[in-house]
């Protein structure tokens, strides 16, 4: 349980935050709701009782320090993150308290690694970016399947999404990358990340039943390309996407989701197979759940409770499988997301 930690959630009106919010009440926390726009947060806050509204501004950092007064930690839901990942880890430094976000942009979770990891060790607090569906989830199954292996050749992580509808934060964020990238692709290979200009690859992938072999579109690179390689010996590591959703999440009218249950989750469903590679032995880890943006609630509040509990392995910038124990916490999702190991 959440011990009643008041916990600010920047962007708490959007999509995933909605989720968020939702996730920390139902875990116990006290979720205090920050964003920038006022009407949507009291709009939010009239949902349930006892939800505190703070306004605040990534280009106004006294509103931000105000935002998080009296927070025990803050998860940012608020992208593009190439915008706001800097602004909300800085006022999370001034208030000495731990950063979670959700960002899935590579290039936005590269810059939080380069640009945050000695000052954050420095301060003993701990920084997690990308603990979402894309970068978090995983790197904890990367993790998982690497079990007693130090080094591996190659790890690969196939999404098998049935459909992709993104909201309007993704097209935004991704609108973002493109722009950062000069319209190329990026890849992780030979230890670092390279771009390219060639289109990607379409190959077949076979999923574990009842799936089974679909064609994917290789090389289409997700945050785990940064989270992976930031603590795990791995020079290769290449993601891929179902075709079916890599065509819904690049046609200009695909709708956004909509509410299929009473949790406002969607009727998407997804299989997430990690497959580590050394010499000629093979480890395998699999996810399976239900709408990649609502997973993330739950992946970001056990973030948060293990960090206020001091179930963590280390301080300042860190992926979640490094700071956290992959395996248990994979486990301990049971209820959202069903995890197999297969070595």
């Amino acid at each position: 349980m959440g011990s009643g930690h008041t916990v600010a959630v920047f962007g708490a009106s959007g999509h995933t935050g909605r989720f968020v919010v939702a996730e920390l009440r139902e875990r116990g926390f006290v979720p205090l709701l920050v964003g920038r726009n006022p009407a949507k947060l009291r709009e939010l806050a009239a949902s349930g009782p006892g939800l505190d509204v703070r306004t605040a501004s990534v280009d106004d950092a006294a509103s931000l320090d105000r935002a998080l007064t009296g927070a025990a930690a803050v998860v940012n839901c608020a992208g593009p993150f190439a915008t706001t990942a800097a602004p909300v880890i800085e006022a999370a430094l001034r208030a000495g308290i731990p950063y979670v976000d959700v960002a899935a942009e590579i290039e936005a979770n590269a810059d939080t690694f380069t640009h945050f990891a000695d000052r954050a060790r420095a301060a003993g607090t701990v920084v997690v970016p990308a603990m979402a569906f894309y970068g978090g989830l995983g790197d904890l199954l990367v993790t998982a399947a690497m079990g007693d292996w130090t080094a591996a050749d190659e790890a690969h992580i196939a999404y098998g999404l049935d459909s992709w509808h993104p909201t309007p934060g993704t097209r935004a964020a991704g609108e973002v990358s493109r722009q950062r990238r000069g319209g190329r692709r990026v890849r992780y290979a030979d230890g670092r990340l390279q771009y390219a200009g060639d289109a990607p690859p379409v190959l077949e992938w076979s999923f574990p039943d009842p799936m089974g072999t679909r064609p994917v579109v290789g090389e289409f690179t997700m945050a785990d390309v940064v989270t992976v390689p930031s603590h795990l010996a791995i020079p290769e590591v290449r993601t891929y996407m179902t075709v079916e959703a890599a065509r819904d999440v690049s046609a200009p009218d695909t709708p956004a989701p909509t509410a299929a249950d009473e949790r406002g989750r969607s009727a998407q469903t997804f299989l997430v197979d990690a497959v580590v590679r050394s010499g000629g032995s093979e480890r395998r880890a699999v996810a399976r759940g239900r709408d990649i943006y609502a997973v993330t609630a739950p992946l970001v509040v056990e973030a948060v409770h293990r960090i206020l509990t001091g179930r963590t392995r280390t301080v300042g910038v860190a992926s979640a499988g490094r700071v956290f124990d992959a395996p248990d916490l994979l486990r301990a999702l049971s209820a959202h997301v069903s995890f197999e190991l297969r070595r």
